[in-house]
């Protein structure tokens, strides 16, 4: 099988050859540029300078060599945001500061990893609808953002890889923290419903504007569109479920449909595409509000999460959902644990999530600087042994 041929057989629920693998297929499963030097050197690949999937993250589009060595299935096209475009040099470290496209002040301390939000531009205890109306938002449809993504696409296409495409911001929740400060807008999502409505409409329009152009121009060649919006934490979530059924889910679901309408025109006959949807933590009580507006795919199975345990998961979603990441606990594992206890970790997410397809590998969530290349190979290798149907 080849990729292409990997990932559909999966994505569908039925068993491929061997486990699909992804490495920065998409903004969130990814590895930062620290751990790739170290991994490329580790493994005699030059450690040239890469792309950046997200500078803010600082998070690189590996080098073809090293995506070849490892087999990894899939490839990402990144459009041009606030996240990679026009971002501060930070790998000679801070401090820096600047500000991006959203009017989000970001800063690189002396000794940092990646780039953090400071400052957001209605951080204020109240704000008025006219704000919002009146805020200078960027263009979705920017011309630029998709310059030469065409080309790429067409040559991973031609290499029998899957195609991924990022989208144009987070989420509205998360995106509404950032304008708002998340103090605010959590309070405002509260006591002041019809402002953090607004809000919410806002950022839903702007990514339907974008994924409609976007859709219109690489539809035909991309397979797997990505979505993001954060709303679980380690023990629970950030919001309750009956807020998100509330606030989040309709949107959601409007943009969802915009998403699948906008491709199905594109889609060449007998291709399908599928929706994979991103968000940290403990989400297992709106799984099924996930599955019920059109998500296919569910990252990154934050198996450390409470209710996250991928047994329960697979057993009770997996007919209906398709499951990415969860390979290998990151937080402490991956970064911190000895070759063997990584091995043991990634052999236990196998035995619980690839069982009848509907699996994709990949950690929890990037690969963070402080993982060792010995712990990186040390989960390749195991999913080469035990990740075969």
């Amino acid at each position: 099988m080849n990729s292409r041929e990997r990932l559909t057989a999966a994505l569908a629920r039925r068993c491929p050859d061997r486990v699909p693998y992804d490495l920065a297929g998409t903004h969130v499963s990814g590895i930062h540029q620290t751990a790739y030097r170290k991994l490329c050197r580790h493994l005699g690949v030059a450690d040239d300078p890469a792309p950046w999937a997200d500078a803010i993250q600082q998070v690189v589009q590996p080098a073809p060599a090293l995506l070849d060595r490892l087999g990894v299935d899939t490839r990402g096209l990144y459009p041009l945001c606030s996240h990679n475009d026009q971002v501060p040099d930070a790998t000679g470290g801070g401090p820096l500061e600047f500000i991006d496209e959203w009017g989000f002040t970001q800063r690189f301390p002396a000794d940092g990893y990646w780039w953090s939000l400071v400052q957001s531009p209605l951080d204020q205890p109240e704000a008025d609808l006219e704000q919002i109306r009146q805020y200078p938002w960027p263009r979705a449809d920017r011309p630029d953002r998709l310059t030469g993504l065409r080309q790429q696409a067409e040559a991973y296409r031609a290499a029998g890889k899957i195609v991924m495409l990022k989208g144009l911001c987070a989420g509205p929740f998360e995106m509404g923290q950032r304008l708002r400060g998340m103090e605010n807008f959590l309070c405002d999502i509260s006591a002041e419903p019809e402002l953090a409505a607004t809000v919410l409409d806002r950022f839903t329009e702007l990514k339907m504007q974008f994924w409609e152009w976007a859709l219109a121009e690489l539809g035909d060649v991309v397979d797997i569109v990505v979505e993001t919006d954060d709303y679980g934490t380690q023990e629970s979530q950030l919001i309750s479920p009956a807020t998100f059924r509330a606030m989040l889910k309709p949107r959601l679901k409007e943009l969802f449909a915009v998403i699948k309408n906008a491709w199905r025109s594109r889609r060449p006959p007998g291709e399908p595409g599928w929706l994979f949807f991103h968000s940290c933590g403990n989400v297992r009580p709106i799984i099924p509000d996930f599955i019920e507006i059109g998500v296919d795919i569910l990252n990154p199975i934050h198996v450390s999460a409470s209710g996250m345990a991928p047994v329960a998961l697979k057993q009770d979603f997996g007919s209906e959902i398709a499951f990415w990441g969860g390979g290998v606990e990151t937080q402490h594992v991956l970064a911190h644990g000895s070759p063997a206890e990584v091995g043991g970790d990634v052999k236990r997410n196998l035995e619980a999530l690839m069982p009848g397809g509907g699996y994709v590998f990949n950690t929890v969530h990037n690969i963070q600087a402080d993982a060792p290349p010995e712990n990186i190979m040390a989960m390749w290798e195991t999913l080469q042994e035990y990740g075969r149907y």
